[in-house]
């Protein structure tokens, strides 16, 4: 009896005030996964509706880059452009993205590609 009454008392039961971490979710990346593109090509993604815009943040390569976010497909999620650096040239580079949502839940995501000499 004790162990039973231990157990119910450290969690297993749900509690309406408590919701569940989800994660923003990062789709739809132009240009595709290692493909080749020239030094200062526009890139695009889309974030899930759930992702706070303002706390958007890419970085390429580690830099630091100026990203428009726009309302896409009828408010369901946002669009992001933004432009590679252009004194990345002959080398591959991540475009990195970390993103907040409800509840604090922070996520990441992002993909590689080959910048042309």
């Amino acid at each position: 009896m004790l162990v039973t009454c231990n157990a119910s008392a450290y969690g297993g039961g749900s509690s309406s005030s408590t919701k569940a971490c989800v994660k923003p979710n990062f789709s739809e990346f132009v240009p595709a996964e290692n493909t080749e593109v020239p030094s200062g090509s526009v890139f695009s993604f889309t974030a899930s509706a759930n992702t706070y815009p303002e706390s958007i943040k890419v970085t390429v390569k580690g830099l630091p880059t100026r990203i428009k976010i726009t309302p896409h497909n009828a408010g369901s999620s946002f669009k992001i452009n933004g432009t590679l650096p252009d004194l990345l040239k002959g080398t591959h580079a991540r475009i990195a993205i970390d993103a907040s949502a409800q509840n604090n839940c922070s996520g990441a995501g992002g993909w590689l590609i080959k910048i042309a000499e």
